[in-house]
């Protein structure tokens, strides 16, 4: 019998999330906020704030994977460890982390937040590349989602959710700076990304390392995880934020960032991350930098051509969803940090291997 898999939200995410667990082979059943018939699964009407109701609507689901606002993921992930449902979502907020870590003692089920590209795939390949490494120096995760043709100063386009870009921009950054593990702020620390030919920017957002700081105290002198944009943009959102207070209404300052900037169809993904340190090769000591650096374009899959940021952040959960029941993740029970998850592992699963070199995307150099 296939294995059953109750998705919450259908927006950008959500919607190729239930697609691909589908086609995955999974049985598949969605909640939102009216029923729809659009779908090759059941959807059901729902309310996930209501605690008691949700509970049993999972009842009878091996896993259920939220794409909703991270704002509601407390409830859900409650009603999960109740009735025994793992459980994974794509949220960035460290709050709804700390709080489903909390809950993982007790749980008897697997218990994944960040499933999506960073914290995800981004926390997966760093600590890929830094298995290599007998002795490590600094490790470095950048992610970029931009308008494959910007306009504008800004040079950008809301396809993610305008709450959570507000938080990464706004929300104090954790890193691992001269061996301490330290709180910094937002839109700090610039520096200058070439890649493909292009100059970006790149510079500290909040949520992004996940619990990579935890895993790796005391093993690395830096970790950090910044954003990249084109050049001029953090000039301009520090302006937006700080000086004409925006951020005393975050709200308010992501619709108006919204109906500046609504989503492009034509978007890319970046994904860098760079490890600096010691290893051994042919018996001797060598100082070494491995690098892993990729642009994915938007992709055709599940019959329609979706976003570069939809597909690599749905296929991300979708593959670790696929490694929980394929046996492939170290523990059965509790809760997972992305950095745990094998990267060869996740490449050899039907979703994983869209982000294998010879599909829709191509290496960069930096």
């Amino acid at each position: 019998m296939p294995h059953k898999v109750l998705v919450l939200g259908l927006g950008k995410v959500g919607s190729l999330v239930g697609r691909l667990l589908k086609d995955t082979g999974f049985e598949v059943g969605a909640i939102d906020s009216e029923e729809r018939d659009d779908f090759p699964f059941p959807v059901f009407r729902g309310d996930v704030r209501d605690g008691k109701a949700l509970g049993k609507q999972i009842a009878g689901y091996d896993a259920v994977v939220s794409c909703l606002p991270y704002d509601l993921n407390k409830t859900v992930v409650e009603a999960a460890v109740a009735s025994g449902v793992h459980y994974f979502d794509l949220t960035e907020d460290v709050a709804a982390a700390r709080h489903i870590k909390a809950l993982s003692a007790s749980a008897d089920c697997v218990l994944a937040p960040q499933c999506g590209l960073a914290p995800g795939f981004i926390s997966i390949v760093g600590a890929n590349l830094a298995k290599a490494f007998d002795e490590i120096r600094s490790i470095r995760l950048r992610v970029g989602a931009l308008p494959q043709s910007p306009r504008g100063m800004l040079g950008y386009a809301f396809n993610w959710s305008p709450e959570g870009v507000v938080n990464q921009y706004l929300n104090d950054c954790e890193v691992i700076h001269g061996g301490e593990r330290k709180t910094v702020p937002a839109m700090q620390n610039r520096e200058t990304l070439v890649i493909e030919g292009h100059k970006l920017e790149a510079f500290t957002t909040s949520g992004g390392l996940g619990t990579m700081c935890e895993t790796f105290e005391g093993s690395v002198s830096d970790l950090n995880y910044k954003t990249i944009r084109y050049p001029g943009h953090l000039d301009l959102m520090r302006f937006y934020f700080h000086e004409i207070l925006m951020k005393n209404n975050r709200p308010l300052a992501g619709e108006i960032l919204v109906n500046a900037l609504p989503p492009v169809s034509k978007d890319v993904v970046y994904v860098y991350a760079a490890v600096d340190g010691w290893k051994t090769v042919s018996g001797r000591r060598e100082h070494m930098l491995d690098e892993f650096v990729h642009a994915y374009l938007p992709r055709r899959m599940t019959g329609d051509t979706w976003r570069a940021i939809s597909w690599t952040t749905a296929c991300s959960a979708c593959a670790v969803i696929e490694m929980l029941f394929a046996g492939r993740l170290p523990h059965k029970t509790g809760f997972l940090k992305q950095e745990e998850v094998s990267l060869a592992d996740f490449l050899k699963t039907r979703n994983g291997r869209h982000f294998q070199p010879g599909g829709n995307h191509h290496p960069a150099v930096t």
